[in-house]
């Protein structure tokens, strides 16, 4: 059974009015989350080898309950983003944390309110989880997702990253 709600206050409205409706990605979903987890990877020019790749990825996540994947619809345009969201610990904190590691909105869902239903929902779902807090991180040059993140009580902190690229 597929869980179903449409975005909180000010969650978001569809280009009819409507409000932005959010689901809990299933096996069912797979092929629609598959294809805006296709335009993530072409946002951030990652470049595929395998076409079935995301999906396979995705279904691998979904079906081991490994991740936790939403998807906005806009009602009259159709499923226009996704979130992706991973479960970690925080040693700092001694509790959960998740990391909110995708979140995209294809270009005919933006400006619609389903980025922002999506980080909502995403924050309320951690908060109903007793979760310590979400961490995500985006480009430095993505000033529309960080504004958006920074307007929803995101904070940006001074830590610096590392990564050791292994491929």
């Amino acid at each position: 059974m597929r869980e179903q709600a449409a975005a909180g206050p000010g969650g978001g409205q569809g280009a009819d009015g409507a409000a932005v409706v959010l689901r809990v990605a299933g096996e069912a979903d797979l092929d629609v989350a598959a294809e805006l987890f296709r335009g993530y990877l072409d946002f951030y020019e990652v470049k595929v080898e395998d076409p079935a790749g995301p999906r396979a990825f995705l279904a691998e996540r979904i079906a081991k309950d490994e991740s936790l994947v939403l998807l906005a619809e806009v009602p009259g345009v159709g499923t226009v983003g996704f979130a992706q969201v991973y479960r970690a610990f925080s040693s700092l904190t001694l509790s959960t944390a998740w990391i909110l590691n995708d979140l995209y909105v294809a270009p005919a869902g933006r400006r619609t309110g389903a980025g922002r239903a999506l980080l909502r929902d995403v924050v309320r779902r951690a908060r109903e989880a007793g979760v310590a807090g979400v961490q995500l991180e985006t480009a430095y040059d993505n000033l529309v997702a960080q504004g958006l993140y920074e307007s929803e009580g995101f904070v940006r902190e001074e830590f610096h990253v590392y990564f050791h690229d292994l491929g």
